[in-house]
């Protein structure tokens, strides 16, 4: 029988999600639910989902996995409607952008028997840049060589954490265990923080003295950067990623405050030489991101050993509850041992 993974948000992400799964319609069923119904006839209609369901209820009462790729300010609303109706050994997870005050939430209100796993996607470089929002910005190959940070909380089953695991690989992509605290500060630190420098640059100059003119100039650096402001986040998501984020959202303020002061004071010296080193160290250390980021290939780089991907035969075996055979012989032998 079919694994049924149910998609809570249809997205870019979710929908890219149901995308990408759109191969495995042999062994998966995805049924999807958003808030906005013409969304979700939308996603239905581009093949993101097999068909959907408007009563969240009814959405998750079948499925071993769902998958909430929602805003922060809607995910604790969210379980609080499905939890009761979550079948027992089902998989709850996430692509917020913050999880330590997720796992707390899940821990309230996840019944007996339901597990929760964070994910953390980080997209196909391909669309870095991209600026549409919304399930129009979905694509099949957003998450190839693309990445997902995977929070596993002590509560979490080994069993929920594999299957999370193949998740990932169906989705092309890789994944890498991290802490919730870490996450969190990594978060604040890529993600909230360059919208909030974009917001901040657009406060000091929309309409305020010199902007009837300057609006007429402003260029490529100006759209670059303020362009954050209005392509990522709603602004409700965003001040509820900073308030549940707050201390590393405060700390890389502070850092990048003081920051800004070092550059001031050499502008201000006028240290010529010294001002032109730090911005030509900024220069490559972006260049060398963006580099990296575009072959993806960070293991092979950081000279950690390769992890085997499981072939799709594994994948599915595992999906709807069957070990791959090489990992059952490894069971039986320690089993043999004892």
């Amino acid at each position: 029988m079919p694994l049924q993974i149910t998609i809570i948000g249809l997205g870019q992400i979710g929908a890219s999600i149901g995308l990408a799964l759109a191969g495995q319609k042999d062994r998966i069923t995805r049924l999807g639910n958003d808030i906005d119904l013409a969304v979700a006839r939308k996603a239905e209609k581009i093949g993101a989902v097999d068909k959907i369901s408007i009563n969240l209820p009814n959405a998750v009462r079948d499925a071993g996995v769902v998958i909430l790729a929602l805003p922060l300010d809607q995910i604790k609303e969210t379980m609080e409607v499905i939890a009761q109706d979550l079948k027992k050994g089902a998989v709850v997870m996430d692509t917020a952008p913050v999880k330590e005050v997720v796992i707390e939430w899940m821990k309230k209100i996840l019944p007996e028997g339901r597990y929760y796993v964070g994910l953390t996607p980080v997209i196909n470089p391909l669309y870095l840049n991209q600026t549409e929002r919304g399930i129009i910005a979905a694509h099949a190959d957003l998450f190839q060589k693309g990445l997902f940070a995977l929070v596993t909380p002590p509560q979490a089953s080994s069993e929920a954490i594999d299957l999370a695991i193949d998740l990932i690989s169906l989705l092309g992509a890789e994944h890498m265990f991290v802490d919730p605290a870490e996450i969190d500060g990594l978060m604040a630190l890529t993600h909230a923080l360059p919208q909030f420098l974009s917001a901040a640059l657009v406060d000091i100059t929309i309409d305020r003295p010199g902007w009837r003119e300057g609006r007429k100039i402003a260029g490529r650096p100006y759209s670059g950067l303020t362009g954050s402001a209005v392509a990522i986040e709603e602004p409700a998501a965003l001040s509820q990623q900073a308030l549940h984020n707050r201390a590393n959202l405060v700390r890389v303020i502070d850092t990048l405050i003081d920051n800004l002061q070092d550059f001031k004071e050499l502008i201000a010296a006028q240290k010529t030489e010294d001002l032109a080193k730090r911005l030509e160290q900024s220069r490559q250390g972006w260049s060398l991101w963006v580099g990296e980021r575009a072959t993806a290939n960070w293991e092979a780089k950081e000279g950690a050993p390769q992890v085997n991907m499981p072939s799709s035969g594994d994948v599915f075996g595992r999906l709807i509850g069957i070990r791959p055979a090489s990992e059952r012989k490894k069971r039986q032998d320690k089993k043999n041992d004892r």
